[in-house]
């Protein structure tokens, strides 16, 4: 594949990934985006239940299936290797934004906290969550996640590797700090509808359902060292008072989804 057009559909893949992030964070928080998902016209509550379900079951799937190795193998006899993640980041990217677009309100409320000071530290506990995933993001590697690296060491004809890293600052203390950050941005909201309710439920358990499908792939790359740093480290919440020795911490590559 060309060099340069390789560069720019990495370059237009991640500028898309990330004013689709920046839409997620209005779209759940209620602000500053045309179509929220507490906004616009309601349809029929089992229509909208329909609708909502088979949008976040239809990311759940891309997201998921195009991650696991074997697809990636298969999918790579098409698609060039230096494109592969900007592929699969644009086809995340444009199931998010169909989500947006499609999006079936139910305003109905699940909660609302009235009380200025409860609200405000909902609202940043949220905004917290969203820092937490791109903090985390850039822990285990942002540009190498979202496929700029790749394009741009293949626009520079040099070889592409894996960046093994040892456990930064979080990973020492949990597994899933990116999760973590994702399911305080999912339910972290003052006032919660039937909508955003469902939302945060089913995105939840995407997460809980994808994260022994993405060990297993990284135990299998990296075999005893990964093993033996899960069995000792938790998932989402830190041990209190108990170390993990950083010279115990194995190396390991930036995490498939």
């Amino acid at each position: 594949m060309n060099r340069f057009l390789a560069f720019g559909f990495g370059v237009v893949s991640y500028a898309v990934f990330f004013a689709s992030f920046l839409y997620l964070v209005g779209f759940l928080g209620n602000v500053a985006v045309a179509k929220s998902i507490d906004s616009g016209d309601p349809a029929a509550l089992g229509r909208a239940l329909l609708v909502d379900t088979a949008l976040l079951m239809l990311f759940g799937l891309q997201h998921s299936v195009m991650a696991r190795p074997r697809f990636k193998a298969w999918w790579t006899r098409f698609v060039p290797h230096a494109i592969e993640r900007s592929t699969y980041v644009l086809a995340s990217s444009a199931v998010l934004i169909a989500t947006y677009a499609l999006w079936q309100p139910i305003a109905a409320p699940v909660w609302s906290v009235g009380n200025p000071i409860g609200a405000n530290a909902l609202t940043a506990l949220f905004f917290g969550g969203v820092g937490l995933v791109l903090y985390s993001t850039f822990l285990i590697d942002h540009f190498d996640l979202f496929g700029l690296r790749q394009v741009v060491l293949y626009f520079r004809n040099r070889e592409y590797r894996d960046r093994h890293f040892k456990l930064p600052l979080l990973y020492r203390l949990i597994r899933h700090p990116l999760y973590v950050g994702w399911i305080i941005t999912f339910w972290a909201t003052p006032a919660m509808s039937v909508g955003h309710f469902l939302f945060a439920l089913v995105m939840t358990g995407y997460i809980l359902v994808a994260i022994p499908l993405e060990e297993r792939d990284l135990t299998n790359l990296h075999g005893d060292a990964y093993r033996r740093w899960r069995e000792r480290t938790p998932a989402f919440v830190p041990r209190i008072g108990v170390r993990n020795p950083e010279t115990a911490a194995p190396p390991i590559a930036a995490q498939p989804d």
